[in-house]
């Protein structure tokens, strides 16, 4: 009953964006099914190219039913190598971003000694280190090497960001209040960091995702969702590779509301809502 009734509150507080969100998404559906009937009727041999949304939506539901040939798997184990592979990157990122970008944030030496390494491999693209990766960790922990370069990043980032935008009010009532540096730094700065640090989570997830896409293309990985698209994009199946892609970008949207749902509970918590 509880739950029915916060759903009806979120509902009622929301429906405006539901709304949208479904209009904007039918408006595109119509576009696609247009254009796709389109080509049907003036370049038949680029309509294999474009499948109609109809045939896409078959295609997604043989994909979790009909065993794959290619690989023999169905698209839940695709679903579930990709999931392994983006938790493990995420949580090898966070763990280490989280704390580096804390002290460089917040200890001028430590950003002196780590900044000229940030700045030198962060405007190197993941993608460029796939081959690389591939050949140092292998097939099982290359495309988790990728995944996590490419969220660490943009979490330590924010999180400097984060530290070095601290309110100055904040931390002087700290210290006239009697506050030592540890407590300064728990009660003022690590609280003050946190939407940063969220806000670099939710990007880096969706960097992660098209990491770990490329890696298992390029990889050849006998598994996840990337492997399925580029197996069945090179059979010239794209009613499926297009489910493929779906697939990822439901997968994409699942895992940065679980972050925003994370980060409403955790703003709870701590009083910040």
């Amino acid at each position: 009953m509880a739950v029915e009734q916060e759903l009806k509150k979120w509902f009622a507080a929301n429906w405006q964006k539901v709304a949208l969100s479904l209009l904007s998404i039918s408006v595109f559906i119509a576009g696609w099914h247009l254009f796709s009937e389109y080509l049907r009727a003036t370049s038949p041999s680029l309509y294999e190219y474009i499948p109609p949304p109809a045939q896409v939506l078959d295609a997604l539901i043989r994909s979790f039913t009909v065993l794959d040939p290619t690989s023999n798997l169905y698209m839940t184990d695709h679903i579930w190598a990709s999931l392994k592979r983006i938790v493990l990157g995420f949580l090898l990122a966070v763990g280490l971003a989280l704390p580096i970008g804390l002290l460089m944030g917040s200890l001028k030496g430590a950003e002196a000694a780590g900044k000229p390494i940030v700045e030198m491999f962060r405007p190197i693209p993941p993608l460029a280190w796939i081959p690389i990766f591939l050949v140092i960790f292998g097939i099982v922990w290359g495309p988790v090497a990728i995944v996590f370069l490419g969220i660490f990043f943009p979490v330590l980032l924010n999180v400097i960001f984060g530290v070095k935008t601290v309110d100055p009010v904040l931390v002087d009532a700290a210290r006239t209040l009697g506050a030592k540096r540890g407590h300064i730094f728990t009660k003022v700065v690590l609280p003050f960091t946190v939407p940063y640090f969220m806000t670099g989570v939710k990007v880096g997830l969706g960097v992660g995702w098209m990491c770990i896409v490329a890696a298992e293309m390029l990889g050849g990985v006998g598994g996840g969702v990337g492997f399925y698209i580029f197996s069945k994009a090179t059979t010239s199946q794209y009613d499926l590779m297009f489910a493929g892609m779906i697939v990822i970008g439901l997968l994409s949207t699942l895992t940065t509301g679980l972050a925003g749902v994370f980060e409403d509970r955790l703003y709870r918590w701590m009083g910040m809502r």
